[in-house]
């Protein structure tokens, strides 16, 4: 870790709100949006279903990052080892 590297305004205000956002959720809707994406395509909607069927890895990646916010994101650093500023 660099300790001379700050986040900039955007990225920590992104990472402020969304380390509040529980990990499970991105899991969540990336397995709902396959269900809606194969029961589209039982109802023979095939764009609709190609279309919503793109999204569980996009939504699996947010999670990803969120769990990167929560364990090495700017509050690490720039709250010290006890959360407290």
């Amino acid at each position: 870790m660099n300790p001379e590297h700050k986040e900039g305004p955007v990225a920590a205000t992104i990472e402020h709100y969304t380390a509040k956002l529980p990990s499970d959720l991105f899991l969540w809707a990336a397995l709902g949006s396959m269900a809606i994406s194969a029961t589209l395509k039982i109802m023979k909607k095939d764009e609709e279903a190609l279309f919503v069927g793109q999204w569980p890895a996009p939504f699996l990646l947010l999670g990803l990052y969120n769990k990167l916010v929560k364990l090495e994101g700017h509050d690490k650093t720039d709250r010290g080892p006890r959360g407290g500023r």
